[in-house]
């Protein structure tokens, strides 16, 4: 009696919810088919566009595993198998993964960000949190940077992407500016001669745009001279010292006098 009862109960299973089963089966396939084909062509159409090598595998992988989970739903939905408990374990995870990541998921957007609007690129020299260096990896999380004194600062990509970026290698050269002070009784026109044949003699220079050199404040004691010349960034620092120890070294020679102390 319990076999034939079994039989009965199975039969009526198999006609009622048998083809659901079969159709959410033959569904599941074609899907995976699918999703592999799509996969193939994403991946074809991403290095078409040039897209970021270190943004391909995210956007891949979130797109087929997006893509796995709507073919598993609609798989049990087919199958008229009970979502309530799924959903609900679904969203506490999602709700406990979200407060607990909510820092590092602020990285990985900046990474995002970073990587797609690229207001810097690697070799790039940027000034941003207080630190002056050249890009050396762009991660999905953070940002390194090799300073001039050869230091490795890490900086957390939310950080960077949330606050000013000066980007110093972007336009392909850099303005380089400095003050000399000097007493009134020296001779200006002989100042700035001494100074424009330091700069015509110093290497690393740029000829255009021109250098200038001219008053830019009178004090009580002494005259501002400022000096505005050009450089190629990476060569910033080398030029600063070199011009101004050249110019150091003529007024030395020429008896340009500064002014006194106190």
């Amino acid at each position: 009696m319990e076999v034939k009862e079994f039989y009965q109960m199975f039969h009526v299973w198999l006609i009622t919810k048998g083809p659901k089963y079969v159709a959410g089966i033959i569904i599941f396939f074609i899907g995976l088919w699918l999703i592999r084909f799509l996969r193939t062509r994403l991946r074809d159409r991403m290095l078409k566009r040039g897209i970021h090598s270190s943004l391909q595998p995210f956007f891949l992988s979130l797109t087929i595993t997006s893509l796995y989970v709507l073919l598993v739903i609609w798989v049990m939905n087919i199958m008229t198998w009970e979502m309530t408990i799924f959903t609900t374990i679904i969203g506490a995870f999602s709700v406990a993964a979200g407060l607990a990541l909510s820092g590092t998921f602020q990285n990985f957007a900046g990474g995002v960000l970073i990587l797609l609007l690229k207001p810097f690129e690697l070799d790039d020299s940027i000034v941003a949190q207080g630190q002056d260096g050249r890009v050396t990896s762009i991660q999905m999380f953070y940002t390194v940077l090799i300073t001039a004194d050869n230091k490795q600062v890490i900086i957390p990509n939310g950080k960077l992407f949330n606050e000013v970026i000066v980007n110093v290698t972007r336009e392909g050269r850099r303005r380089l500016d400095f003050e000399i002070k000097i007493a009134y009784a020296n001779d200006l026109d002989k100042v700035k001669a001494i100074i424009n044949n330091a700069i015509n003699t110093t290497e690393n220079l740029l000829d255009e745009p021109a250098a200038r050199v001219g008053i830019i404040s009178m004090e009580i004691d002494s005259v501002r001279i400022t000096i505005n010349v050009w450089v190629v960034p990476a060569n910033f620092l080398t030029a600063k010292i070199d011009l101004q120890e050249k110019i150091f070294k003529e007024f030395s020679a020429n008896g340009v006098a500064f002014p006194k102390a106190g």
